[in-house]
């Protein structure tokens, strides 16, 4: 597997988790929730349209976020999507289960053993 191939599965394999993360505080509409997740990760990770929206859909489909129309801060008309109870139940798996796995790995790389 070539590595541009390994972190695009990483990344859509914990899209949807953070996607969650980045609405669980406020709704927030697509481009805003990409800028979030920018900001959140100190700009080391930018998530593209093609990949973000497709996110969203797939979480709205499974009940993990509901949406509703707004204006932006820039009076434009969005989709605004919010965590439901379901999604932030996932979410909190989902973060577990990450940092269970980021320890295994972490020691695994060699790294001192976690306190």
């Amino acid at each position: 597997m070539s590595p541009k191939r390994a972190k695009a599965d990483l990344l859509q394999g914990t899209l949807d988790m953070l996607v969650l993360r980045a609405v669980a505080d406020e709704p927030a509409h697509g481009y805003a929730i990409a800028q979030r997740l920018n900001t959140m990760s100190e700009q080391r990770l930018t998530v593209p349209q093609g990949s973000l929206y497709p996110s969203l859909h797939r979480l709205e489909d499974q009940g993990m976020l509901k949406s509703a129309w707004g204006i932006t801060a820039t009076g434009r008309e969005a989709k605004f999507y919010r965590i439901t109870p379901k999604g932030l139940k996932q979410l909190q798996a989902e973060v577990s289960q990450w940092q269970q796995l980021a320890t295994a790995v972490h020691l695994i790389l060699g790294g001192p053993r976690p306190a």
